[in-house]
């Protein structure tokens, strides 16, 4: 599966809404609204949607024993 199904609905990826510099969402159906407002007619545009940045992992718990074989 490329997608999940459970990505809960917002403006800010919505198919319809534009951004605006401020960043609000232009919504044809709505008018301005904000980011994470959604309504029914939310389609899903997974080009728009930026995930979040992966954790950056701890390495300083480890000693150069874990390491070796």
């Amino acid at each position: 599966m490329l997608f999940r199904k459970d990505i809960e609905p917002r403006c800010q990826y919505c198919a319809k809404g534009e951004p605006l510099k401020d960043g609000q969402i232009a919504c044809p159906k709505k008018g301005v609204v904000s980011p994470g407002y959604h309504c029914f007619r939310f389609q899903y545009d997974p080009l728009k949607r930026v995930p979040p940045q992966p954790a950056v992992p701890d390495f300083s718990k480890f000693s150069d024993e874990d390491f070796t074989l």
